[in-house]
């Protein structure tokens, strides 16, 4: 647990390292007290409710929340080393947590048009509907990544009505708690553990077919 404007600086100082040959790439896994974050494309009419502290920051992206329960990973990776292509990096980014929601359990899913990772729940009233369990905000400097991604496994869900969460209203949001998986740190980052080197082969071989 460290607060978000701590971990920010402390990100920022190690991409600073990193780029300049002075720390090796990192991924760090993490969580937050509750906070509201605003990406570079967050919309003021879309923070409703801003009953925790609101941080605006140079990831891409809207409105997210972060708090206790939600797995947050940051990654500071040289794209100089690994092909100077972002949307590919993000495309890798979104594989690699799917695979990991899989070993738990939750078929996890990209949807056309939406970043994130998406899966299926319960519809109110019947049916199914696509819920959000991951959001992905990353930002790019001098080939150098920052932010990375979050995966609701058990936070108080009820936070994210403060905001319009990524600027989806007709969306909800989900957890692996909800889902009835796996929802502890442990678990989880051992499946990040285990794909982790699948994701950074990805990473680094150039991108074919990404539909």
């Amino acid at each position: 647990m460290i607060d978000y404007a701590e971990a920010g600086a402390i990100m920022e100082a190690r991409a600073s390292a990193v780029g300049a040959g002075e720390a090796p790439e990192l991924v760090w896994l993490l969580e937050h007290p509750p906070v509201y974050t605003g990406g570079t494309s967050a919309d003021p009419a879309e923070l409703l409710d801003p009953r925790f502290p609101v941080v605006q920051t140079g990831r891409g992206g809207r409105y997210t929340y972060h708090g206790p329960g939600q797995r947050i990973g940051y990654l500071i990776l040289d794209l100089n080393r690994r092909g100077r292509d972002v949307r590919h990096f993000v495309h890798s980014l979104e594989g690699w947590l799917i695979a990991a929601l899989g070993e738990i359990g939750i078929d996890a899913f990209r949807a056309p048009g939406r970043i994130g990772i998406w899966t299926i729940v319960p519809a109110p009233g019947g049916g199914t509907a696509e819920a959000k369990i991951g959001a992905i905000g990353v930002r790019v400097r001098r080939w150098i990544t920052l932010h990375g991604f979050s995966v609701n496994l058990a936070p108080d869900l009820s936070h994210f009505g403060g905001i319009v969460p990524c600027g989806l209203p007709d969306y909800p949001v989900t957890s692996a708690a909800v889902l009835g998986k796996p929802a502890d740190f442990a678990t989880f980052d051992a499946a990040l553990a285990r794909h982790f080197p699948a994701f950074l082969e990805t990473l680094s071989c150039p991108r074919q077919n990404e539909a």
